[in-house]
């Protein structure tokens, strides 16, 4: 049974849509997202061959002759795992796909259902939107910074809550330290953590987890960047288009990974899910991507580094536009 035919993605550009009409591409192209017509699309005017003269021994011109283009005399295989289908081609050949016909309207490329043609060698290193991806170690760095920032807000304004719950467990764990440096393993007798410990406990995690979401969802909705990655000088941006990310894809992005912040208090269970999030982008090819950026559908690139030629710079600024020596 081969292909049915109907618009389907092109194997030789995946970005675009073409028409297959059972035994090869016929039409121009459209954009992958676009709405297909309905049916196939009307037929291309055929290309004028100029005249040539008929080489003896060879076919009369005629209604049956071929034309430019026509389908030749061996349609394409049929699709893979069919009844009587041959072996599957694992490339083209010179070119063109074994048993395809060539033509202005049938460019090469397999059919729907066929294998794409394999990357000679190790495949290049992607450039989303013409910029290299930003290295494991600059991105590592950029987080770093964006915690110790973190760290300082909630000094400032979580500072009252750790220090109440450190009143209300310090007790506890006063005396558990004192009997385990003495060998005494016995749990009777210790103080009991206060009543408010587990409210304190929550509040911390609540104000710490808004914290973050405050300092890295807007920033990343309009620029792609935190403070951190602007030191570094990487940015996120959508794998799709180099533009801003937006609210929400920024806050689907932040949620993978600030939002286990309020697992912390289950025996640290958020903090190995952020943790696994955090090693993802090592092992993740070909676009380095951490489970928070396959979420939101964004990557990490590395900015140029731009810097001001002092010489320029000098000789402009003693002769601003507009001045003659």
């Amino acid at each position: 049974m081969s292909v049915q035919p109907g618009w389907y993605v092109d194997p030789a550009d995946p970005e675009t849509r073409r028409y297959w009409d059972g035994e090869g591409w016929m039409g121009a192209p459209i954009p992958v997202d676009a709405t297909p017509p309905e049916g196939p699309p009307p037929p291309e005017p055929a290309p004028v061959a100029a005249p040539a003269t008929a080489a003896p021994g060879s076919p009369p011109d005629g209604p049956h002759a071929e034309q430019p283009g026509a389908r030749g005399a061996r349609p394409y295989p049929e699709q893979p795992g069919a009844p009587g289908a041959g072996p599957r081609p694992e490339g083209p050949v010179g070119g063109q796909w074994p048993g395809y016909p060539p033509g202005p309207g049938h460019p090469s490329g397999p059919p729907p259902g066929w294998p794409y043609p394999t990357w000679p060698g190790r495949p290049p290193v992607p450039r989303p939107h013409g910029l290299p991806l930003a290295s494991y170690g600059a991105r590592l760095v950029a987080r770093l910074i964006d915690f110790g920032v973190l760290v300082l807000l909630n000094a400032a304004v979580n500072g009252w809550f750790v220090w109440r719950y450190v009143e209300e467990i310090s007790p506890y764990v006063r005396e558990s330290v004192r009997r385990t440096l003495a060998g005494n393993t016995s749990t009777e007798g210790l103080p009991t953590i206060g009543e408010q410990a587990g409210g304190l406990q929550v509040a911390i995690l609540v104000i710490a987890t808004a914290l973050w979401f405050a300092y890295e969802v807007p920033s990343m909705a309009t620029r792609g960047q935190t403070f951190g990655k602007r030191v570094m000088g990487v940015r996120a941006l959508p794998v799709e288009a180099d533009q801003p990310l937006g609210f929400g894809r920024a806050t689907r992005r932040w949620s993978t990974l600030g939002l286990p912040t309020l697992l912390w208090f289950c025996c640290g269970l958020g903090l190995v899910l952020q943790f696994v999030d955090a090693v993802s982008a090592l092992f993740d090819q070909p676009l380095r991507q951490a489970l928070h950026d396959k979420r939101a559908q964004t990557v990490v690139v590395q900015l140029p580094h731009t810097r001001p030629d002092t010489r320029t710079t000098s000789r402009d600024r003693a002769h601003p536009p507009g001045d003659t020596e």
